[in-house]
């Protein structure tokens, strides 16, 4: 079952609030973890197939990703898709800091099909930024691709010419598929009983007729 998707394209979620992971006591003076959890809670009652996930960076130097899976007959389990994917060239640097970036499913460790929730773990060991989240994230829903079809299809899709009016005057496409046929069985039989012998156009038993002959 695929999850709903609105005019763009992506996924209909909400997306909460980043919460940052405190070291020590809740209750006392704590420090930062430099470890920030976004949570993304997808349709309700529903999964979706996942192509991809798309973001714009905001200072987060890697990212974890973690998506909740229902499978039919199942109980919703965590996996791991993805594990400190880096976003930025060095966590100290502005380098790729505020950049889009888009993450396939080809990339993920797991298949992102039948999802119903999705966790990015952000982290950023770099103290020189004081803040660090994601922005613009979109969930975009995986479709099968259409199956190519060969020529032996093709064939199998005309119809009779009787069924289509505006196709009137057309030969019958299952007479020219018949046709095709006989002239393809007509030419191996010809290839088969080919002789090395030449036909001439007005000799018989090796002698010529004079009046068949023309002088010029």
């Amino acid at each position: 079952m695929s999850g709903s998707s609105d005019i763009t394209g992506h996924v209909t979620c909400t997306i909460k609030a980043a919460v940052n992971l405190q070291i020590g006591d809740t209750k006392a003076e704590t420090s930062s973890s430099g470890v920030s959890v976004v949570d993304v809670s997808l349709p309700f009652g529903k999964t979706v197939d996942i192509e991809d996930i798309s973001f714009k960076n905001y200072y987060s130097a890697f990212l974890s990703l973690r998506v909740m899976k229902r499978n039919p007959g199942q109980e919703a389990q965590w996996s791991t898709a993805l594990r400190d994917l880096p976003l930025m060239e060095n966590p100290h640097t502005e380098a790729g800091s505020q950049d889009y970036f888009r993450i396939h499913r080809d990339q993920m460790l797991v298949v992102p099909d039948n999802v119903v929730s999705v966790r990015l773990i952000l982290r950023q060991p770099s103290s020189v930024w004081l803040t660090f989240n994601l922005e613009d994230i979109k969930i975009h829903p995986y479709t099968q691709p259409a199956p190519v079809k060969e020529a032996s299809d093709w064939l199998s899709d005309l119809t009779l010419v009787d069924q289509h009016p505006n196709m009137e005057g057309l030969p019958d496409p299952q007479a020219v598929s018949s046709s095709i046929q006989q002239m393809w069985a007509l030419t191996e039989v010809m290839q088969t009983n080919q002789t090395t012998a030449s036909i001439g156009r007005f000799d018989v038993d090796g002698c010529y007729d004079i009046n068949l002959l023309c002088l010029t």
